[in-house]
């Protein structure tokens, strides 16, 4: 007699059978169910949202927005200013080197005293008007008595005239040049419009005609930020030029041109320390004494503030700002879906349509549930009990009861065996 081959271990057999399941699976493919409702107004409301989505993404996102586009702001700038004018006082004539100037009391309250060693020789208060003698003499009108100080005389006492030199001021000119560079695009521009005829020479800027004359008069600075030019040349104050520069570099070059702003950028409504001023001194020498003439000035600062933005066209984030377009639209089937659950008359008809309930089988000995079972070592799991109304969308799988054996079944075959491999043709009825 032929020697009997040996099985292979249930365990494996069982593995290799959850393993071919698993990758059948794998390559399975599951669609949605579909449910046309014939509902005018539900369908209207669905037809309504997709539409405001996708005029959403259409207009804001891709034409206002422009997120097709790698962008980049904050272009790299530099900014170089010139001022030209004469203009004449009470007493003299003033050119540009007199009142162009970079930025930059008597009474101190704590410099009083009664004898000298209520002042500390040597000390500097930086509110002061120089450095403390250690002797306390007497002020120069009153009574009272002050630290002697080194410093400069007399100080600043507010009493002399103030020259205003806002007669021609306004039609002073100012040069304000500007280029800009975006290192990601390699894009480079200027302000400036480069011609051999002398164009700058007698140009003055205008948005319309000049736009590349970026030479303004003091004048229309201030009147542009709704300021008055008297008032603001003897307060002082501080304007702002700001250029912006947006850039659609899908667009030519000669599209992206400079857009210019002005404001006024101090508060002048506020008292304390209110306009813009400052001081600067004059050194000369009378009689072998170094003298000096100390001015304080009140001017209009003019800050250049540059900025803005550039665009061109990439794929990657056209392809991300598509798919959350499609994605998006799908909202509005949601939205409907929550409208029929929850408010329509027949909401409990739709959701018989839309959800089946099917009631699983009696597992077969191929089934990968009863496979895993037997992998782990468990009994394989129960059938769930069917609903007993059959008018409910419940299908449930009849297994018919096994058949009468003469013979026992022996203790080491599985307890499913006496069921469905006695009958293999006992499928499951609906």
């Amino acid at each position: 007699m032929a020697a009997a081959e040996p099985k292979p271990p249930a365990g494996a057999d069982a593995a290799r059978r959850l393993a071919g399941g698993c990758w059948s699976a794998l390559w399975d493919y599951e669609t949605p169910k579909v449910i046309v409702v014939k509902n005018r107004r539900l369908g209207v409301v669905y037809r309504a949202v997709q539409l405001l989505i996708l005029l959403y993404f259409v207009w804001y996102v891709f034409i206002v927005q422009k997120s097709y586009q790698d962008s980049e702001t904050g272009p790299e700038s530099s900014v170089i200013t010139k001022v030209k004018g004469i203009t004449y006082s009470e007493h003299k004539v003033w050119d540009v080197e007199e009142y162009v100037k970079p930025p930059e009391s008597v009474r101190v309250s704590n410099a009083t005293c009664d004898v000298d060693e209520d002042c500390v020789s040597g000390q500097l208060d930086m509110l002061g008007n120089g450095l403390r003698t250690g002797r306390c003499v007497p002020y120069y009108q009153g009574s009272a008595k002050t630290c002697e100080v080194s410093g400069w005389c007399p100080v600043e006492d507010g009493a002399s005239v103030s020259q205003f030199l806002g007669k021609m001021a306004p039609n002073f000119t100012i040069l304000i040049k500007n280029s800009i560079h975006y290192p990601k695009f390699q894009f480079s521009k200027g302000n400036i419009e480069h011609r051999k005829d002398g164009y700058l020479k007698h140009c003055t800027f205008d948005e319309v005609s000049d736009l590349y004359c970026p030479i303004f008069k003091l004048g229309f600075i201030v009147e542009q930020a709704g300021e008055n030019f008297t008032e603001l040349a003897h307060t002082g104050g501080v304007i702002g030029v700001v250029i912006n520069w947006d850039c659609d570099l899908d667009l030519p070059a000669s599209k992206c041109n400079p857009k210019y702003s002005f404001r006024r950028l101090d508060p002048k409504h506020v008292p304390a320390s209110s306009g813009y001023n400052f001081r600067f001194a004059k050194y000369y020498k009378t009689n072998n004494s170094t003298t000096r003439t100390l001015i304080k000035a009140y001017g209009i600062r003019i800050d250049v503030i540059v900025h803005g933005q550039a665009g061109k066209f990439s794929l990657i984030p056209t392809i991300i700002n598509l798919a959350t377009a499609l994605t998006s639209i799908g909202v509005g089937s949601f939205l409907c879906d929550w409208i029929l659950l929850t408010f329509m008359n027949k909401n409990k008809v739709y959701s018989h349509k839309k959800f089946d309930k099917v009631c699983a089988p009696r597992h077969s000995p191929g089934s990968w549930p009863v496979t895993l079972a037997l992998v782990l070592g468990q009994a394989p799991p129960p059938a769930p009990p069917c609903p007993a109304d059959p008018s409910q969308a419940c299908q449930a799988l009849a297994v018919p009861p096994p058949p009468k054996q003469m013979v026992d079944t022996p203790a080491s075959e599985p307890p499913w065996q006496d069921s469905t491999l006695a009958d293999p043709r006992g499928l499951a009825q609906l």
